[in-house]
């Protein structure tokens, strides 16, 4: 089995310093976690930026100072943005933040981007455009056959193949489990997959994704704070560290 890639998801748009006091909120936090979680075996991060509130930002200038402090501390992780709405942000103005901010990589969720059909073509072009990776968010089978009638059309461009996928739901919270994505791997013939998966089984989803073909893993504070002891973690890198390991001792 080829090792994915484990990316590590710090923070998310939601979570905050009372949830978990390692959780990074401002830019210092994020460079110190970046570095910790690389040295214990992330190769990716997915980044959420926050206003001076702690809120959930798509700001551009916020992105673009932290992709340069991070792409100069840990260069060689590779960086994602995520366009997510969190409830606040429209599709125009998720493609405006790709517009201004010109990522090398982000995560766009199919199901925001269809509350705006008519501005998919334009989405996915201004991407392919301007060469900005895309990883689709996909919380459901609903959300894959979405994805697939979009790339049968043309709207979704050939070369916009990578998938991730969601077990479970932060609200209202559902833990996922590793049966979860059975269903769902038919629907993912012709794609590259990820994983992440909310609670307690998240490891447990991520190695029988592992299994099940994925090419990226994605763990952290985002989706899961719980060790699979029921411990809560003391850090993201530790989460990294632990899947890391559990993979390796499984793939020998």
């Amino acid at each position: 089995m080829n090792a994915p890639v484990i990316m590590v998801a710090p923070n998310g748009a939601r979570r905050g310093k009372a949830d978990h006091p390692s959780l990074p909120i401002n830019l210092n936090d994020m460079l110190a976690t970046a570095r910790a979680c690389h040295s214990a075996g992330a190769g990716a991060l997915h980044l959420h930026v926050r206003d001076s509130e702690g809120e959930h930002s798509l700001d551009a200038g916020r992105y673009r100072e932290a992709l340069a402090a991070l792409s100069a501390e840990v260069p060689e992780l590779d960086l994602q943005i995520t366009t997510e709405s969190a409830g606040v942000y429209s599709p125009h103005e998720q493609l405006d933040c790709l517009k201004e901010v010109r990522p090398k990589w982000a995560s766009i969720s199919v199901r925001e981007i269809n509350r705006a059909p008519e501005l998919a073509e334009q989405l996915y072009g201004l991407c392919a455009d301007q060469e900005t990776r895309v990883q689709h968010i996909a919380y459901d089978a609903s959300d894959l056959h979405l994805l697939h009638d979009w790339r049968q059309r043309g709207v979704v461009r050939p070369e916009q193949d990578e998938v991730i996928c969601v077990l479970g739901a932060y609200f209202p919270p559902r833990a996922g489990t590793p049966d979860e994505l059975t269903p769902l791997l038919p629907l993912l013939d012709g794609l590259s997959f990820a994983v992440c998966a909310f609670g307690p089984q998240e490891e447990a989803c991520l190695l029988a994704a592992a299994q099940s073909g994925a090419n990226v893993l994605r763990v952290g504070f985002e989706n899961n704070l719980v060790a699979p002891s029921g411990t809560l973690w003391r850090s993201n890198a530790d989460a990294v560290s632990s899947l890391k390991a559990r993979f390796e001792r499984n793939a020998a």
